[in-house]
């Protein structure tokens, strides 16, 4: 690239898995984003997931593979169970929004 062309520079989604095409987009980051706060949760009360296997009577080979983003065997509403039995106070809330469907061009920039 020289020092003179242009980079077109696009806005995603906001759903990084609608930006590269995944079918389901809106499941697969819902998933992504409950296991994200599971993992917040065995992280901050420092559970091995034999503890939490004991803690919450699920498999410790579940906690494993939502370690490792392994969430096909997975659906919603098992992550916020799963959530739910690690965190009893935690509340979900969700947002509808209307959205786009084309990526927006923010701007062109010159190197």
């Amino acid at each position: 690239m020289t020092a003179k062309e242009k980079i077109e520079v696009i806005h995603g989604s906001g759903n990084v898995f609608r930006d590269v095409g995944f079918p389901n987009p809106d499941v697969e980051q819902a998933k992504a984003i409950l296991s994200a706060e599971i993992i917040k949760v065995l992280n901050k009360r420092k559970l091995t997931v034999r503890k939490a296997q004991a803690l919450t009577q699920i498999q410790a080979a579940d906690f494993s593979r939502i370690r490792n983003a392994d969430l096909k065997r997975f659906t919603i509403d098992r992550l916020m169970k799963i959530l739910n039995k690690l965190d009893p106070e935690v509340d979900i809330t969700m947002e509808f929004k209307t959205r786009s469907k084309k990526p927006r061009v923010q701007q062109t920039a010159t190197l």
